[in-house]
């Protein structure tokens, strides 16, 4: 089973492939989908969209796991954010994948044990969990494969 994580952002969205074999989770692929500030949204969203259908094209995953935007403060970003959001589940619903998401509380519980871990603390765990020589870089790759842990710990046992 493949599961694709995604920690949606306008101007960098992670990705993060994980496949479960037997009793262990493996991670396939993880990196960013990086846009520069001064393209215009259409273009954004138009590099996002294709980076994601190549990535579901190529290994065809069961799956798709986003994560839940919180923005306290931007009111313009967490619209943005939740459009990239919305072009992501529709990418994958067109491709006949199932898109499930999950709060940051939800995946910091799932991976670290503690809903109120640091950004380090989630990356340190995703690193133990997946077996991996350093920390996966950028952050948005670390954070994306959280939360695609974050679903095979909360759906399946392996």
């Amino acid at each position: 089973m493949i599961i694709i994580g995604i920690d949606p952002g306008l101007n960098h969205t992670g990705y993060g492939l994980v496949e479960i074999k037997k009793d262990k989770i493996i991670a396939i692929d993880y990196g960013s989908i990086t846009n520069k500030t001064s393209d215009n949204f259409s273009d954004k969203i138009k590099n996002i969209y294709s980076v994601i259908d190549n990535l579901i094209k190529t290994y065809s995953p069961h799956e798709l796991v986003l994560e839940e935007i919180f923005f306290s403060k931007n009111t313009r970003s967490a619209i943005n954010v939740g459009k990239i959001c919305g072009a992501v589940a529709l990418t994958a619903t067109l491709a006949g994948i199932n898109v499930v998401t999950y709060t940051p509380l939800q995946i910091k519980q799932s991976v670290v044990g503690y809903g109120r871990a640091t950004k380090n603390q989630v990356q340190v765990m995703v690193k133990v969990l997946l077996n991996l020589s350093t920390i996966p870089r950028p952050d948005h790759a670390a954070d994306a494969l959280a939360v695609a842990i974050c679903h095979i710990h909360s759906r399946y046992s392996y």
